[in-house]
């Protein structure tokens, strides 16, 4: 079934709002998380993230580079992609803004819209690095310079603060710096496009804010230029732009994971907005191409570090993953505009996976350090980075305050001020559930028909989900619950204490609800073996740990055990650990664990590490515990590894 959304709501506070699809998106006025292990982190973001991100681009002038005087090259500092990271900062404002108005939060992205403004030139033009006095000319270096990538980023900044606040100066500065993107590069342009996508999302959905149709055109514009290799050659290849080969020739990503995903987000969105169902049925077939054989067991996608690139089929080293925070999130958005264009739960699948795994993994306890790549194993213990250093490295090490490129902080900021906006759909008269967390949605049906649901749960460390109606106005309704793939046949569902029947991805329950009416569903949280596909060589005779959404890991702190040395028994099931007292003590306590059966084996050090027999020494059995992976790094210095070798 095909759904047309109605007008969006300027203050509705939904990241994406297709004109069409098979549901339509809730926002942050219609789904509130109210606690819980999103609710939490949700926190951080708002009490710590967002002033940390702040006053690191002040310190280090990225902010400032918008106050120009009379030698904007000798006044500008950081990187030429700086721009974006202040855009990015100004967006997870305002979705935090939106999701808990603050006075001061507001006149926060006020002052910076006033920066932009005053940073603008007269035709629109608007990057701190290129066009001043001193500085290069504009557009002289499309491959690497980052300037419609820092307008799209402007763009999106603007799309939230009007979808939260309403139309302000931030969208007439977003505009203007469009219009000049389209007077520029439109049908009568050059033929060329930019070294980093984000314009093409950036442009499609300022499109569905104003209606202004020639947003839209541009977008499709770039996406047909896209693949023709007008960029110059480079040592990593045209794929590193994702411009080797026309989109629609594809058969999945490759190059820069964060470019790649990005322009495929840009795809969708041209393609629901058109019709173009060949357009979109081509990234339905990427996605699941790297789904099934370029993506991490956390969901994390990226395994070339030099070029922060997707490797080829099933080359998915554990220990050299890049899995950029970045990427992740990338992953989502785009996952979530192919999960409303097409209805199909296993799109939430994996943006659960990802959620739980990689983004969960990345942002530190105190909201104030992050991983920018994550790793599948360390094999020497992290390091602790002072609270003021600039980390200048992106893969592997500790979680940093600061990176030199800190584009994963800013991200992870705007998706997790905005989450509650990727947990719930309509379809017609159904409500979608596709997240569960402790959360509130109050919305309306496809005929008008205003409904609410209260969900109460302490997923993921428990598979209960009690859904309670709050609020209905007659009639038969539906309430469909997404049963994730591994959760097999498990799965049970009951009405106001009846069973109901549970098969495929969804289960849905149709009928006059009355207000207090419950329903509950369980999924099985036992902890199980994964088995990797054999022709993912790095990790062949190896094993993994899953609880749920949850991929669990071997954490040595100190490297008080030598995990090169462990071997895992897969004859004997994982033992499901003892759950604290509460879900917060539960996730912060490192004894709440599963536990495996396992032993050490002895290795002998040798000159020369190959011989003519295959090595082995005495081993001592051991029971050993695994912590969700999310968990990893927290406690201090360590090593970890997700995967574990066989006995």
């Amino acid at each position: 079934m095909t759904v047309t959304a109605r007008p969006a709501d300027l203050t509705g506070g939904r990241p994406v709002v297709p004109s069409r699809g098979a549901l339509r998106p809730l926002g942050l006025a219609e789904v509130r998380i109210t606690g819980g292990f999103w609710g939490r982190r949700q926190h951080l973001i708002g009490s710590a993230t967002l002033d940390h991100g702040r006053v690191w681009m002040d310190k280090l002038g990225w902010t400032g580079s918008f106050l120009r005087d009379g030698n904007a090259n000798a006044d500008r500092r950081g990187r030429e992609f700086t721009d974006s990271e202040v855009y990015k900062l100004v967006e997870a404002m305002s979705w935090e803004n939106g999701r808990l108005p603050t006075p001061g939060r507001d006149r926060e992205i006020t002052e910076l819209t006033a920066l932009f403004a005053g940073a603008q030139a007269a035709d629109g033009y608007l990057h701190t690095a290129f066009g001043g006095p001193g500085q290069r000319p504009r557009y002289s270096d499309l491959a690497w310079g980052h300037e419609l990538y820092c307008t799209g980023h402007l763009l999106q900044a603007a799309v939230a603060r009007t979808r939260t606040s309403g139309g302000d100066d931030l969208l007439a500065v977003a505009q203007r710096a469009a219009d000049h993107v389209c007077d520029t590069f439109g049908p009568d342009g050059p033929a060329v496009v930019c070294g980093h996508p984000e314009i093409e999302p950036a442009l499609a959905e300022l499109a569905r804010v104003t209606g202004e149709q020639r947003y839209l055109d541009q977008a499709a514009l770039f996406l047909r230029r896209r693949g023709n290799r007008s960029l110059p050659p480079h040592q990593f290849g045209w794929s590193y732009f994702s411009d080797d080969q026309p989109i629609r020739q594809a058969h999945t990503f490759r190059g820069h994971a964060v470019r790649a995903l990005y322009l495929a987000m840009g795809a969708v969105d041209v393609a629901v907005e058109t019709g173009d169902d060949e357009l979109l049925g081509a990234i339905i077939e990427q996605f699941d191409h790297t789904l099934a054989r370029r993506t991490y067991l956390t969901g994390g996608m990226g395994s070339r570090h030099e070029d922060e690139a997707f490797g080829e089929d099933f080359v998915l080293p554990a220990d050299r993953a890049y899995s950029e925070t970045c990427a992740g999130i990338a992953a989502i958005m785009l996952a979530w505009r192919l999960l409303l264009a097409t209805g199909r739960p296993r799109y939430a699948d994996v943006i659960e996976r990802v959620l739980y795994n990689v983004v969960a993994t990345s942002l530190g306890d105190d909201g104030r350090s992050f991983f920018y790549a994550n790793t599948l194993h360390q094999r020497t213990p992290t390091a602790v980075v002072p609270e003021d250093q600039e980390q200048l490295g992106f893969g592997g090490g500790p979680r940093a305050p600061w990176f030199e490129v800190s584009c994963c902080l800013g991200n992870t900021a705007r998706l997790l001020a905005s989450l509650s906006a990727y947990f719930a759909a309509v379809a017609g008269d159904e409500v979608h559930v596709f997240q569960y967390a402790d959360a509130e949605v109050r919305t309306r049906l496809a005929d008008g028909r205003p409904v609410g649901l209260s969900m109460t749960t302490a997923y993921p460390d428990s598979g209960g989900v009690r859904i309670r109606v709050t609020e209905t106005s007659g009639g038969e309704w539906g309430v469909a619950l997404r049963l994730p793939d591994w959760a097999g046949d498990g799965a049970t569902v009951t009405v106001n204490g009846q069973p109901q029947p549970v098969s495929g991805d969804r289960v849905v329950v149709r009928r006059a609800f009355r207000a207090g009416d419950e329903i509950v569903l369980w999924l099985p949280m036992h902890p199980r073996f994964t088995h990797p596909d054999p022709r993912i060589d790095a990790v062949r005779d190896c094993v993994a740990v899953e609880r749920g959404p949850i991929v669990l890991c071997a954490e040595s702190p100190d490297g008080a055990i030598d995990l090169d040395r462990v071997r895992v028994d897969p004859e004997v099931p994982p033992a499901d650990y003892a759950a604290s007292a509460t879900p917060a003590e539960n996730e912060k306590n490192p004894e709440s664990t599963v536990s495996v059966s396992a032993v050490l084996e002895q290795t002998a050090s040798t000159a020369w590490p190959y011989a003519d027999a295959a090595a082995g020494g005495a081993r001592t059995p051991t029971s050993l515990r695994l912590i969700p992976y999310h968990r990893w790094g927290r406690q201090g210095p360590a090593t970890m590894r997700i995967w574990l070798p066989k006995t």
